[in-house]
């Protein structure tokens, strides 16, 4: 997945170098804090910006010119991790960028996961009885202690053998990361025990053990840590297994969403049906989609009608009709007749490919407020290794009792976990993207879930936002000596060069009632107010405004024919030709019957709806009175460039304002605002320029999708308050001898649990 993308700007040749970007998986992270060690090697090379996110194991790296993806896979490996660009993708795969995961199947299909569960069923199994024994000193035997050492020894050497192989790399490159100090404490544990029973008084028979909940006391080789070394092991290797599924599952929606795709497709080649992969398919192709099946790839109906059930894509439960000239998008599937598609969008241009590209992009971003968090991480271990240090010296000048002060900090190495603060945010980005994908809400990235937090107005596009979009054609009033045939032809000429939605129900309208129409010659589109052209010798002009942006002086039958049109909430168009108006057209749109929910959604999310729209005051208000917006709060008569204009007007007034929109005339407006939601169903613009895309075309999925970004936010917030909180409590507690290492290892294996497992509560958002 690699893009070149040139800036431009000032005089520093490294940032005016032509860039590209890159993604890495990165293997051999445990922590937070290899993934902030990862992250600052990278951005250390000259022109390099590197985000590393631990929770899915990548890296998205920009990089100039004299920079390659080798030289970036290098640094990771002198770092003491692994490096390796995305495979291609498989040919079964083309429907969404679905090999870029690096990830296998979810759950326990996995192989790290299948690794890391057999790792601590035998750990359990073995530490268990150690663990009883020194516990509970009715069951110690004459020489338990020495079966308490046959059982440890394996699962301190191969139960935590990957903590100490990554501790042993990061030593050899100079750093320390979670596993030094997993490492140091279970070895330190079993080191001293080892020492105890072969050269202290631990070893002879009859010797019998106390177990505590605080710091032990005692003569110190006597005093064994056995089960600390094998309890603590087991612990942490439970607590590795439980996050990694939990991280499978936190991911398993966008796997989901890029196996959506059909695997194979019928294709039409002389006449004949030919099955291929889906990956052979080329724009231009024309397909077979029966009942049943998925359709292929994006593309439009030339053959058949059906109706197509987009629930897996888009979240909406009800079939759509479909006919010829109707397009249809891949991953949907046939819920009725047989039909013929021609392919026009194939592999990474589809629109599954493109979501499953968003919600990636937003899984891999990080939140300001993780930042901080990784800043922390990684010097975590280093200051948790002074305070180890600081506790045991403590303990000796204090206390003097050699046993009491090695437990304090042996319980000071064991209970930190910077894990849980690396974990806080990305888990919950990807359940809560994740969910979003499920439901036809594509979240862009981290930065856009504060926004949702602070909006407190919301600016609703009227025409194909709070109304269909689907408009037709009503009346047509003519002028006196003017004949209505005559007017519709010459009006729907020019309208029908035109893509404007007022300006395809004339076309359509005076197409149905005339017949065919002449050619236009000259056509010229008149931004905000019509379209110009030249129609069997006149030039005529359809719209609300004549050519130098002037309203047309009406005779009084036209004039009263707009104003009763605009009464009735329809839009008004004047026809002019030969420099006179010759008639006033009336177009209605339909309200969409689920926008007056949507609204009162909105203002249930606090949020003081505004309808924007370019066309007449009456006709607005009518529109708004139906859904339940206040008059005061209809800005009409807009020109498209003056919808920016609007929006930064009320964010003058001290507004955080969202913007719904779907239109290219919205798209300005949408980056303008402070939060832009797309309508799927719109143009390639305004999804581009949003921060959300509601891929169903229904207003109501905009408050779900606030309601889920603030969701999320609260949930990240929640997480980190937990990760820190737990490292503030934590270490006091073990540097006072207040926690027994078995006890510390338990709290901190599930401290990183409790974090993905709190994420994964997004996976319920209705």
């Amino acid at each position: 997945m690699s893009s070149t993308v040139t800036t431009t700007g000032a005089a520093d040749p490294v940032a005016d170098a032509p860039r590209s970007e890159v993604e890495l998986l990165i293997g051999g992270m445990t922590c937070a804090s290899c993934a902030a060690r990862v992250e600052k090697k990278l951005n250390r090379m000259e022109g390099v910006e590197a985000t590393v996110n631990y929770a899915t194991e990548k890296a998205r790296v920009s990089y100039p010119e004299g920079v390659s993806v080798e030289d970036l896979v290098d640094t990771v490996v002198r770092t003491g991790y692994t490096a390796e660009p995305p495979p291609p993708p498989a040919p079964a795969e083309t429907a969404g960028p679905g090999a870029r995961t690096g990830k296998h199947a979810e759950g326990d299909d996995d192989p790290e996961v299948t690794a890391l569960r057999t790792r601590f069923t035998v750990s359990a199994v073995l530490g268990l009885p150690v663990v009883l024994l020194a516990m509970i000193p009715a069951l110690q035997f004459d020489n338990w202690q020495w079966l308490s050492l046959t059982l440890a020894a394996p699962v301190v050497v191969w139960g935590a053998l990957p903590f100490h192989r990554a501790a042993w790399t990061n030593a050899r490159h100079g750093a320390a990361t979670m596993d030094t100090l997993v490492s140091l404490g279970t070895l330190a544990a079993f080191g001293w025990s080892l020492w105890a029973l072969f050269l202290g008084h631990a070893g002879m028979p009859g010797m019998r053990h106390e177990f505590s909940l605080t710091v032990s006391r005692g003569d110190a080789s006597a005093t064994l840590y056995l089960e600390v070394a094998a309890g603590v092991t087991a612990l942490i290797l439970l607590g590795r297994w439980l996050e990694a599924r939990s991280k499978r599952r936190a991911g398993a929606a966008l796997r989901a969403l890029m196996e959506l795709g059909a695997k194979d497709v019928a294709v039409l080649r002389d006449g004949r049906e030919t099955r291929i992969p889906v990956d052979a398919l080329a724009v231009g192709d024309r397909f077979v989609v029966r009942p049943g099946e998925k359709v292929a790839t994006d593309g439009v109906v030339v053959e058949g009608s059906s109706a197509v059930d987009a629930s897996l894509l888009t979240g909406e439960s009800a079939p759509v009709d479909v006919s010829v000239g109707d397009a249809v998008t891949g991953a949907t599937v046939n819920a009725g007749g047989r039909i013929v598609v021609e392919a026009t969008r194939v592999g990474s241009d589809t629109r599954l490919a493109r979501m499953a590209e968003l919600v990636e992009e937003a899984q891999n971003g990080k939140a300001e407020v993780q930042r901080l968090a990784d800043r922390i991480s990684g010097i975590f271990v280093p200051v948790v290794l002074l305070i180890a240090l600081g506790t045991l010296v403590g303990w000796l000048l204090a206390d003097g009792d050699v046993t009491a002060a090695f437990t304090a900090a042996v319980a000071v190495l064991i209970i930190a976990c910077p894990c849980a603060l690396g974990l806080a945010t990305p888990t919950a980005l990807m359940v809560g993207t994740g969910r979003g994908a499920q439901l036809g809400i594509l979240i862009k990235g981290p930065e856009v879930l504060e926004s949702t937090r602070r909006v407190d107005t919301v600016v609703l596009d009227k025409t194909g936002t709070v109304t269909t979009g689907s408009m037709t054609l009503h009346e047509a009033h003519a002028a006196e000596g003017v004949e209505e045939a005559e007017l519709l032809r010459l009006a729907g000429a020019v309208e029908h060069a035109s893509e404007h939605p007022v300006a395809r129900a004339v076309a359509a309208g005076a197409e149905e009632r005339v017949g065919p129409l002449p050619a236009v010659e000259d056509f010229v589109n008149l931004p905000g107010r019509g379209v110009r052209g030249r129609v069997e010798g006149r030039e005529v002009i359809v719209g609300r405004l004549t050519a130098d942006g002037a309203a047309p002086e009406l005779p009084e039958s036209l004039a009263r024919a707009k104003d009763a049109a605009e009464d009735a909430g329809r839009t008004a168009v004047v026809v002019s030709w030969d420099g006179a108006p010759r008639g006033v057209l009336a177009v209605a749109d339909t309200v969409k019957p689920t926008s007056a929910e949507a609204v009162a959604a909105l203002r249930r999310l606090g949020l003081r709806p505004v309808l924007l729209t370019g066309d007449n005051r009456r006709a607005a208000v009518s529109v708004a009175r139906s859904v339940g917006i206040d008059e005061a709060d209809v800005v009409a008569e807009v020109l498209p460039e003056d919808k920016v204009e609007a929006v930064r007007r009320l964010q003058a007034e001290g507004r955080t304002v969202a913007m719904v929109g779907d239109g290219v005339n919205d798209a300005a407006a949408l980056a303008a605002a402070d939060l832009g939601l797309a309508m799927g169903t719109g143009t390639d613009a305004a999804i581009e320029a949003s921060d959300l895309t509601l891929v169903r075309g229904d207003l109501r999925v905009a408050a779900d999708a606030i309601r889920l970004s603030r969701r999320t936010l609260a949930t990240i917030k929640g997480n980190l308050f937990w990760a820190f909180g737990y490292n503030v409590a934590a270490l006091p507690l073990a540097a006072a001898g207040l926690l027994n290492p078995v006890i510390a290892g338990g709290a901190m294996a599930f401290s990183s649990v409790f974090v993905v497992s709190n994420s994964l509560r997004l996976r319920g958002f209705r």
